[in-house]
C-alpha cells in the first residue's frame, strides 16, 4: 500500500470510528444512576440480602425454589386473581415491560423473568394462577404455596398481606403493592413502588443488568 492509500485508508477508517461513536452515544439508553432510580420509585438496597431456601410450587406443578431465582432478574409481584384493581394493573405493566424488551432487546429479555405469588393460595389454585399470570404474559410464572410458605417467603423481601373480611363471608387480602426485585444470585436486590410504570421497570432493570 503506497504512503497516499495508507493515509487515506487511516483517514476513512478514523472517520468511521468517529462516527460509529457518535451514532452509539446518540442512539443508546442512558443507564439510569442509583440517585435516578429512586427519584422514579425504585429503591436499591445498600447491600443485597440473601434468601432462604423456602417452599412453593409454580403453576405446572412442579417445585419452585430458590434455584428458580438464579440466573435471572426477577420482578415479583405478591398479588391475587380475584384483586379489583392493583394486582392486575400491575401485572400489566410488567407485561408491557417484558414486551417492550422483547421487541427492543431480546437478549435482555431472556434475563427478565415476570412472577406472580398468590396471597390468596385458599381461592388461587395453580390452574387459575397460570392462567391469570400468563394472560400478562405466556412467559410469566403464577407461583402459590401453603399460606405459611408463602407468608415467610413475602417476609424475606419486605412484605405483608391480610385476609380482610367482607359481606356475607366473602374477604379480601390487603397486601403491599411493591414490585421485588430479586438478583441472578437469588438476593433480595430491592423494590419499585407504586404508582408503577412500564418505561421505570424496563430502564431500571437494564440499569442493574449492566451494572451487575
Amino acid at each position: 500500500m503506497t504512503p497516499v492509500r495508507l493515509t487515506v485508508f487511516l483517514c476513512v477508517s478514523f472517520i468511521a470510528i468517529v462516527v460509529g461513536m457518535f451514532v452509539f452515544s446518540v442512539t443508546r439508553s442512558p443507564v439510569l444512576s442509583e440517585q435516578e432510580m429512586r427519584e422514579l420509585g425504585v429503591f436499591i438496597l445498600p447491600r443485597p440480602r440473601e434468601i432462604t431456601e423456602f417452599d412453593l410450587v409454580a403453576q405446572d406443578g412442579q417445585p419452585f425454589t430458590l434455584e428458580n431465582l438464579q440466573g435471572k432478574w426477577s420482578f415479583i409481584f405478591f398479588g391475587f386473581t380475584n384483586c379489583p384493581d392493583i394486582c392486575p394493573t400491575t401485572m400489566a405493566v410488567l407485561g408491557q415491560a417484558e414486551r417492550q424488551l422483547q421487541t427492543t432487546d431480546p437478549e435482555a429479555a431472556a434475563q427478565f423473568q415476570g412472577i406472580l405469588v398468590t396471597v390468596d393460595p385458599e381461592r388461587d389454585d395453580l390452574e387459575t394462577l397460570g392462567e391469570y399470570a400468563q394472560a400478562f404474559s405466556p412467559r410469566f410464572l403464577g407461583v402459590r404455596g401453603e399460606r405459611d410458605a408463602i407468608a415467610g417467603f413475602a417476609t424475606q423481601v419486605n412484605v405483608a398481606f391480610a385476609r380482610v373480611p367482607g359481606e356475607g363471608g366473602g374477604y379480601q387480602v390487603d397486601h403491599t403493592a411493591n414490585i421485588v426485585i430479586v438478583n441472578p444470585r437469588g438476593h433480595y436486590h430491592g423494590f419499585a413502588k407504586m404508582p408503577h410504570q412500564a418505561d421505570t421497570i424496563v430502564a431500571s432493570f437494564k440499569a442493574l443488568a449492566e451494572n451487575f
